[in-house]
């Protein structure tokens, strides 16, 4: 493990939203980061102000061969990767019988797809070094789930269950993974370069109206709170493999079990039965 007290970061997604956010926490509080984005323009004022505390470099997460370069050219400039923070991803907004196939396809290359390859780019460079800390930017709908974002709750689920396997291969070289689950925040989240729309079925226009309102309504946290929370989870000699941002989360997530385990329990002697 690195005797460092400063970390070095990799980040995916930095130009808004919580990637901005804690890329420029994590370089305040004396850390280097190498921030990626689509776009370089987006991030090249992160380099004005941090120096070189920041390396700053395109990446489109979809593009597997740009990833395994941009990860290589990180450590390579730096000398090592403390934590490698994957946050790249955006919502496709639309019921599940409106979205077609190829924009669900297209998201699932971003939010799950793009996050693996950067994983796979990173492994054997962590390995070799004898440490790391792999973090993936999830959601409380990793868990429970809305009518109209279906196919961006069914990417963080996958993300889930695929941070959690990894967490179980790489411990073995002293790989820690981390699953950050933040709850609704008053983010760019919701904006058009974070969200695609599907054609629209008027069949569900009255639906889908109520739905946007009860958005509206949703109390959203404050996103300049997060980085603490995070920074404790990194800094822990054993941090936990999920972390909730939030105080609606838990309640919501505890709910939605309670309602789960009645439901199995009460189908359980059919389930038995079918054991054979």
């Amino acid at each position: 493990m690195s005797d460092q007290k400063t970390k070095v970061w990799f980040i995916t997604g930095a130009s808004r939203g919580f990637g901005r956010i804690w890329a420029e926490a994590a370089l305040k509080r004396g850390d280097k980061v190498a921030a990626t984005a689509r776009k370089l323009e987006s991030i090249t004022a992160l380099k004005e102000t941090f120096g070189d505390n920041v390396l700053t470099l395109k990446l489109d997460v979809t593009n597997a061969a740009q990833a395994k370069e941009a990860v290589q050219q990180a450590h390579a400039h730096f000398g090592r990767l403390d934590v490698v923070l994957n946050n790249a991803g955006y919502s496709l907004v639309g019921t599940i019988e409106e979205a077609p196939a190829d924009d669900v396809r297209a998201m699932f290359d971003t939010n799950i797809f793009g996050a693996v390859t950067v994983i796979q780019a990173a492994l054997p460079l962590l390995r070799e070094q004898g440490y790391g800390h792999i973090l993936g930017t999830s959601s409380n709908l990793g868990h429970v789930t809305l009518p109209v974002i279906g196919y961006y709750a069914s990417s963080k689920w996958a993300f889930e269950a695929i941070h959690e396997s990894l967490a179980l291969e790489v411990k073995q070289f002293n790989i820690k993974v981390t699953i950050i689950e933040p709850g609704a925040y008053a983010t760019e989240f919701g904006t058009p370069e974070s969200l695609k729309f599907a054609p629209s079925m008027d069949i569900y226009d009255g639906f889908k109206a109520n739905f946007f309102e009860s958005l509206q309504n949703m109390e959203r946290g404050n996103p300049l709170a997060t980085p603490e929370s995070l920074f404790k989870a990194v800094d822990a000699e054993n941090p936990p493999l999920r972390l909730s941002l939030g105080s609606h989360n838990l309640p919501w997530v505890r709910g939605a079990y309670a309602e789960r385990m009645a439901e199995w329990e009460a189908w359980e002697e059919v389930a038995i039965a079918a054991q054979g």
